[in-house]
């Protein structure tokens, strides 16, 4: 197994004797490990989930559609759950992230393919979240979107320093930041009152053509982020450390058991802000003009009130800084697993938002350029989850932590639906 590039500085390796080396004394207990002081990595994670690329599909979905495609942002999330615990776990039980183990367990040349295509999703995630936040700048402040987009990309490399002072603290704000958001497209939802019975019947699985196929393919897309797939590990292994042998067998356990709150109630938490978003716009959006995002503020202003609208692009702000953070933070764990080669974040970060601000000068669209980027993120899905299933499948590699007969085949079966899905629309 491949050893993390990172190891000297974040991985707690557990002596022979079962106590954590260079582990402060707080965490030598399981205190740290009780389900509210374990609360952090998954929220960092659910940040991406509610990134603009959310707004702009789940408001182009229910604007369009109405209710009908509730069913999918629902099935989405359950996904979410599903596979960001799978990926926590590889990292609890291994001590390696995704990338790490796909460079030590595969082919040179299946390695270079994957580094490829999660780069692809790396750079698609940038796209979204820089073009987000310039829109949300616009609308609030009228400034020019290629200047947005600038300043977005130097707030996020400023809120990412924050890791290298302390993952928890990094985590912290994050998670506030989260819950902003959050509660901004909840107003949104709850402004304009919901039928309960309309939302129920758009849990029954339909589609409306192609058109609603493309949408429901960026809802997905948008909603299982790939490139937090390949994060999720690091995540653990900054906060946790890694407990290695025998001896390290309850530190796993007890790990893995904070681990499913943590989990559970971030991906649940954003499965609620997907949903609120698609149903603000199917309750006041439908039969509005929504061409972008904008146009979708504007019918909020002028359907519920410029409070709830003021309030909806500040959560849109919110979300394009924290998830854009997020997403270099993604991008720097996936060159570092492939290729066992690390950049400075800042230039990372000059190099991802160079894209965005190309798009923005050209004066192309942003919001149909932000929906699209959520169709290549539905493509890079399957890239992450197959060889994610496949590891925690492997009792050799995960030990006491291996999938369950049950587990693997409820991930095989989203994975499944999520290729059928994305070939439906490529063919």
């Amino acid at each position: 197994m491949a050893e993390s590039p990172r190891e000297d500085r974040s991985l707690l390796t557990e002596r022979s004797a079962g106590e954590p080396s260079g582990v402060t004394p707080d965490e030598r207990g399981l205190r740290s490990l009780l389900p509210v002081r374990a609360l952090g990595p998954a929220f960092v994670a659910a940040v991406a989930y509610v990134d603009p690329g959310n707004v702009a599909t789940n408001m182009l979905a229910g604007s369009t559609y109405g209710y009908q495609l509730v069913w999918v942002v629902v099935a989405a999330s359950c996904l979410a759950v599903l596979v960001q615990y799978l990926a926590a776990k590889l990292g609890i039980a291994t001590g390696s992230t995704l990338p790490e183990l796909c460079r030590a367990r595969f082919p040179r040349a299946v390695t270079l393919v994957l580094w490829l295509q999660a780069e692809c999703v790396a750079a698609a995630t940038d796209l979204a979240e820089v073009l987000g936040g310039a829109i949300a700048l616009h609308i609030l402040f009228g400034l020019p979107l290629a200047v947005g987009g600038l300043l977005v990309g130097i707030v996020a490399i400023a809120i990412l320093q924050l890791q290298s002072i302390g993952q928890v603290r990094y985590e912290r704000v994050t998670a506030v930041l989260f819950l902003v958001v959050v509660g901004g497209f909840v107003a949104a939802a709850l402004a304009d009152g919901t039928s309960v019975g309309a939302v129920l019947a758009g849990t029954v699985p339909r589609l409306n053509g192609s058109g609603s196929a493309v949408i429901a393919a960026g809802i997905v897309g948008a909603t299982v982020m790939p490139h937090v797939v390949y994060l999720h590990a690091e995540l653990m292994r900054s906060r946790f450390g890694v407990a290695t042998g025998p001896a390290g067998t309850s530190r796993r356990r007890a790990v893995l058991r904070a681990c499913r709150a943590d989990v559970l109630l971030a991906m649940s938490i954003a499965g609620v802000a997907n949903l609120s978003l698609l149903v603000a716009a199917a309750d006041s959006l439908t039969g509005w003009q929504v061409a972008d995002i904008e146009s979708a503020t504007a019918g909020l202003h002028a359907t519920i009130g410029p409070v709830i609208a003021t309030l909806f692009a500040v959560a849109l702000l919110v979300s394009s800084i924290a998830s854009s953070s997020v997403g270099t933070y993604a991008g720097a764990v996936i060159m570092q697993g492939f290729l066992r080669r690390r950049i400075p974040i800042t230039l990372r970060r000059l190099a991802t938002l160079l894209p965005a601000l190309v798009i923005l000068a050209l004066g192309i669209e942003p919001t149909h350029a932000l929906v699209l980027s959520q169709v290549v993120l539905s493509c890079g899905i399957p890239f992450a989850l197959v060889p994610l299933i496949m590891f925690t499948r492997r009792p050799d590699l995960m030990r006491e932590l291996v999938n369950t007969r049950i587990t693997t085949v409820a991930a095989a079966l989203g994975a499944a639906a999520v290729c059928g899905l994305t070939l439906s629309i490529l063919f």
